[in-house]
């Protein structure tokens, strides 16, 4: 077995909003390229997977990082924000995939709480993301991550139906697993002030580093199913930006 890591973006101390969504609460998600230089280093030969959700435009200077390092990164795109401000273009797209980066569907609208979407929803999500990175890259995408780390089982049935045959989820879990003829990857969260000794810790499948992960997400899980419908209000609330981000969620 071995670990799949999960960042956003890697932008500069500051600048945070020049990448990606912009928000309070996204900006927790990204870090400083020198932390992300020192990340990878220490995972040096784990064999670990580095993916990147949301299709921020840093992920061209990520791109550079990693290949430094001798290491490609799996960029899942939100496909509706795509040659937007901060997001990456078609010519990023495909710069990215023939450096020999994978490139994938993070949904269209990137639902925070995807897995309360209709069924008619889900596979729209899942079926017009993928259609729109086949047709720039020219090849079938069929790896996905879902949105806002709200998994149910109805989102990989979708996915599956939508051709998808791997979903990356944000379970913290080093286990793969095998529903609906798709492959679930679970992936250990990155944040800002996650520190390079953590990252190796967790690449390494160190069993209290991702035993405090397992806490974290569990009693996000829970705060997720008592907030309800409220959850989407609060989180607005954190972003501190209003109506630059219109989530799938709020149709």
């Amino acid at each position: 077995m071995t670990s799949s890591l999960m960042y956003h973006d890697v932008v500069a101390a500051g600048a945070e909003d020049s990448s990606g969504f912009p928000g309070k609460d996204a900006a927790l998600y990204k870090v400083t390229p020198e932390q992300f230089d020192a990340h990878l280093g220490a995972i040096a030969g784990t064999g670990v997977t580095i993916t990147f959700d949301d299709g921020g435009i840093a992920a061209m200077c990520a791109a550079d990082t990693l290949e430094r390092h001798r290491l490609i990164g799996h960029f899942f795109i939100t496909t509706n924000y795509i040659g937007t401000r901060g997001f990456l273009g078609d010519r990023e797209l495909r710069e990215l995939r023939g450096r020999g980066h994978v490139i994938g569907s993070h949904s269209c609208s990137h639902p925070l709480r995807i897995g309360h979407c209709s069924w008619p929803q889900l596979v729209d999500e899942w079926t017009r993301s993928r259609s729109i990175l086949t047709d720039i890259l020219g090849e079938d995408v069929q790896v996905a991550s879902v949105p806002g780390g709200d998994f149910a089982p109805q989102v990989a049935e979708a996915a599956a139906r939508a051709g998808c045959t791997r979903l990356f989820t944000s379970e913290p879990t080093r286990e793969a697993r095998h529903a609906f003829g798709l492959t679930l990857q679970g992936r250990f969260t990155i944040q800002r002030w996650t520190t390079a000794d953590t990252v190796a810790a967790l690449a390494a499948g160190d069993w209290l580093a991702c035993a405090r992960q397992a806490v974290v997400w569990n009693a996000k899980k829970i705060g997720k199913r008592v907030g309800g419908a409220r959850y989407l209000q609060i989180r607005k609330l954190l972003l501190g930006h209003g109506s630059e981000v219109w989530w799938g969620d709020q149709r």
